[in-house]
């Protein structure tokens, strides 16, 4: 069966996340995820914090460059924001990860370069991006032109969306066999669209904390 990741979840140390490290945990435990990737906007804070047995945690970050958002997936080391995406890759590599490249097709989400071929792999399958089916359709036709690896994640910010969307990925429970499983396109993105309502709590729950803040 393989391996069901999402490697896409923000935690409440990305400032428009509302997501707990305790929910990281429950909510992929009760989707029925053997684990995550913690891919916080800018920081690795969170995802060294998150201890558990429970389910596989995978670190990450998702960086801001100057040719939009990034993925650094199995990365411990802090990667800096506002650098060239070349030059960003490279600083994933060189900390021992993978660079994937997040809702490509996403144009509202600040989406990866598509001038840039040095991605190892791509995000094809994003729940939260709309219209979903569209966005996913060009995002794979995206990788497919490039031959590279194909990822499927929640790209969460509020915890029923975990698990909207992830990736089977054909490895042991190990993180180091996961990556060389994606590498290599030993892993299948799968998922939907986050439902309407719970788009409509996520709003609700944004709105109130800009109301008190």
């Amino acid at each position: 069966m393989g391996l069901k990741i999402d490697f896409h979840v923000h935690t409440c140390y990305s400032r428009d996340s509302s997501i707990t490290l305790k929910q990281v945990v429950s909510f992929a435990k009760k989707r029925g995820l053997d684990g995550v990737s913690i891919t916080d906007h800018n920081t690795i804070e969170g995802v060294l914090k998150l201890k558990t047995r429970d389910i596989l945690v995978v670190p990450g970050i998702e960086i801001s460059t100057l040719q939009g958002h990034l993925l650094g997936i199995n990365v411990t080391t802090h990667i800096p924001a506002r650098h060239g995406m070349e030059e960003t890759i490279q600083m994933i590599h060189k900390a021992g990860g993978i660079a994937v490249a997040p809702h490509p097709t996403a144009f509202y989400k600040s989406p990866p370069s598509r001038q840039v071929s040095s991605y190892d792999a791509i995000e094809v399958i994003n729940a939260s991006s709309i219209p979903f089916s569209v966005l996913t359709y060009f995002s794979k036709r995206f990788a497919e032109g490039l031959g590279l690896p194909q990822t499927g994640g929640s790209d969460s910010h509020y915890a029923p969306e975990i698990g909207s969307a992830y990736t089977v990925v054909d490895a042991g429970n190990d993180v180091d066999e996961v990556i060389e499983a994606v590498k290599r396109g030993a892993a299948f993105p799968t998922g939907n669209s986050v439902p309407w309502k719970i788009r409509f709590e996520r709003a609700m729950i944004g709105l109130k904390r800009r109301r008190e803040n």
